[in-house]
Order: C-alpha cells, then structure tokens, then sequence
C-alpha cells in the first residue's frame, strides 16, 4: 500500500487520444476503454496496483467549467494546457484519506482550493456497468503551473484496480519515479514545493539537482543538460517550456527483458542504462520520455 502521498497517476495530455492509445498497447500496455469525465475530458489508463498512467483529452469543451473548486475548473485547466502543448500536466497524488492528508500540507504552507467529488462510469472486463466514486482534493500552485497537484482518493478501489486491468503483456507493475525539469533558477520554488508536500528530510541531493522521497516512488528534479543525459534530446515544444514540468516516467517491470519484443515491435527507439531501457522519442509518446526499469533498481 502507497504511503503518504505517493505518485498516483501524471495525466499526459494528448491531441488525439485514440492514436496515443494505440501506441501505449503497442508497448505492451493494457489500456482501459476510453471513459469520459463531467468536465470534458476524455481518458484512457494503463492500470497498476495503487498508480496509473493517465490518456488524456478534450471530449466536449462546452463542459470544462463543471465542477469548479474554487476558483479552479478542473477541464479549463486541461484544455489551456493542450492547447500549448501536449505533455503531462496535473500529477495525482495518492490517498486513503484526501481531508487529511490535505490538512497536513497545509499545515505545511501548501494552498488548497476546495474539494471535486464525482464519479465515472466504467464497464468491467465481465461487462457490467458501475460508476466509480472519487474524491479529488486541489492543490494548485500558480507559481508552478505544470506542477500543479491534486490529492486523489478512489472511494470503491475495486472499481479501479481491477485484475484484468492490472495484467500487462509487457509485465509493467508500477511508477517509481517521474523526472521534473527545471533550470537552476527554477529549482528553488520546486524544492520549496516538494519541501511543502513531503517535508524538508524527505529531499535529497541529485545530479543537476535534487530529489524527493513520496510514499511510492521519487521525483527527480533536473536541468536540460542533466535531462538530455539522461533521456536523449528534447522534443522542440519541451526545449521551449518556460516553466518546470514533468517530463517522464519510470515504469517497474521484473525484468527489462519482458519489454524488448514490444519495443522492437513498435519500431521504438531506445537504450539500455544499467537496469533500465529508456525510450528515446519522448514527442511519440505524448511528450513523454518511457523508462522501464528492474523492480528494486536503485535511482540513476
């Protein structure tokens, strides 16, 4: 079970989802059928255990002022940020107890907007209908608009985590880490952020930057030159971005090998780090650069 405020879902923000979906299956990924939210937006998940990756687009745009908090609209928010760019915007964050767990960030100095409750509807693998019933707790940041948060808490969990859903032909069974840019002048307000999440001990020192510790996974905070390293060139849309944002994600597998026949499937371009393989077309992929590692690897 995640603890405290563990990496939930990135939800990566696409033009067009279907293709997108296609291309995530293509890596081995097992892909929920496309659900709709009250606000607008369309989505498509690749499930794990407590963590996800979230598809996401625009549906119907008429509907992106639903359920506001505050001064937040959840859909608004993601049809700005697609329009710009494709890319991971917002970042859940696990819970099994939203008021809570949003009471002790703030305590911290981390802002909150209020509170979305809603459901969506789901058709399980034996065909039943259900509705899914979710607590989002916003903690927007407009300091840091493409690190924005919000805590998530799935009130029916069976509805969610569904086996079959969570059976991946590429053997994928996690998220332990997503990689943040962020130039050195940036850097300050991301520590005092993440500081402002997870606490000050749970930061640490990292090339071309820093880390912090969650209750599943890391955030890995670095500089272009220290993202090129790691990953391969930027997508001229990310080379451009002004602000810190997301940039990829780590995918845990039993062993990296289980991935290969996908990858060369698909014609995907990549590298292999030590225990890890690394895909080097991030515009592919949403903006997203994929690394797959060994489950128990250490951080690279």
């Amino acid at each position: 079970m995640p603890g405290f405020l563990g990496i939930d879902h990135p939800l990566i923000l696409v033009r067009d989802i279907e293709r997108m979906r296609e291309r995530y299956a293509a890596l081995g990924f097992t892909m929920t059928a496309m659900g709709k939210h009250p606000w607008g937006t369309s989505t498509s998940l690749a499930m794990f255990d407590r963590c996800l990756i979230e598809l996401m687009s625009i549906y119907d745009e008429r509907l992106i002022d639903e359920k506001p908090a505050g001064d937040f609209r959840f859909g608004r928010k993601i049809r700005d940020h697609l329009a710009e760019r494709e890319g991971i915007s917002l970042l859940a964050l696990h819970s099994e107890d939203a008021a809570g767990d949003v009471a002790i960030v703030r305590q911290r100095g981390i802002a909150s907007q209020g509170t979305i409750a809603f459901g969506r509807d789901v058709i399980l693998p034996d065909g039943r209908p259900d509705r899914t019933a979710t607590t989002l707790e916003i903690i927007d940041d407009p300091d840091l608009p493409r690190l924005s948060n919000f805590i998530c808490q799935q009130h029916r969990p069976e509805l969610i985590y569904v086996p079959k859903w969570l059976s991946h032909a590429n053997g994928a069974t996690g998220i332990c880490q997503v990689t943040i840019l962020a130039k050195p002048e940036d850097q300050p307000r991301v520590r005092r952020r993440l500081a402002g999440l997870y606490g000050a001990d749970a930061l640490f020192e990292h090339l071309g930057g820093f880390g912090a510790t969650t209750g599943n996974g890391c955030f890995i905070v670095a500089d272009k030159a220290a993202v090129e390293a790691t990953y391969g060139d930027l997508p001229a849309s990310l080379s451009a971005e002004t602000e810190p944002c997301c940039v990829a994600i780590h995918v845990t597998l039993p062993d990296v090998e289980l991935i290969v026949p996908f990858l060369d499937n698909a014609s995907a371009n990549y590298r292999r780090v030590n225990h890890e393989i690394r895909l080097i077309e991030a515009e592919r992929y949403g903006n997203v650069f994929l690394a797959f590692a060994a489950t128990g690897a250490g951080r690279k």
